[in-house]
């Protein structure tokens, strides 16, 4: 088992001395980044190596270059992907109107947490209101409130544990 890992170890590092510099090459002239083209090798040679049988290739050049091609498609569609998130999220969202029976659920959810907030402690009930509706960070409210970012997150996780069991009831 052992020789058959050294072995398979030293056709990869052939395979990879004699074509890394050039599937390099070839990369970076297609994305126009060396480094880029760096990352894209390393990654098809780590694809290599998961290869059950690398004795079997009789083409490492027609290998590689599939590889790294499904690799910069993949690349390519994350980024689009990533690309349509952003632009979702800067776009302008539309004004969305609840019906009246959400408006309904969502007015007596709002008045069972606003009911758990009043047997809250004042500065549990300030960090709540804080983070929640302001959309503070638990640092901004420590300043804001005199305590330290532990004791933020302990009054707001009381807070939350209230609005929590008010909501199941």
């Amino acid at each position: 088992m052992e020789a058959e890992s050294v072995h398979k170890t030293r056709v990869i590092g052939q395979i990879f001395q004699q074509h890394y510099q050039w599937l390099c090459t070839r990369l970076a002239y297609r994305t126009g980044c060396s480094d880029r083209a760096e990352d894209i090798a390393a990654e098809t040679f780590l694809r290599v190596c998961t290869l059950a049988e690398p004795d079997a290739i009789r083409e490492p050049r027609a290998l590689l270059t599939t590889i790294a091609q499904r690799l910069m498609y993949e690349g390519w569609r994350r980024r689009d992907v990533e690309k349509a998130y952003l632009q979702g999220l800067a776009g302008d969202v539309e004004d969305v109107h609840p019906s009246p029976q959400e408006q309904m659920m969502l007015n007596e959810r709002l008045l069972a947490i606003d009911r758990r907030l009043e047997g809250l402690a004042g500065q549990a009930r300030a960090v709540f209101v804080h983070r929640q509706l302001e959309g503070m960070t638990y640092v901004q409210i420590s300043e804001r409130l005199g305590l330290s970012v532990g004791r933020v997150h302990q009054l707001m996780t009381v807070a939350l544990q209230c609005c929590h069991c008010g909501l199941r009831e």
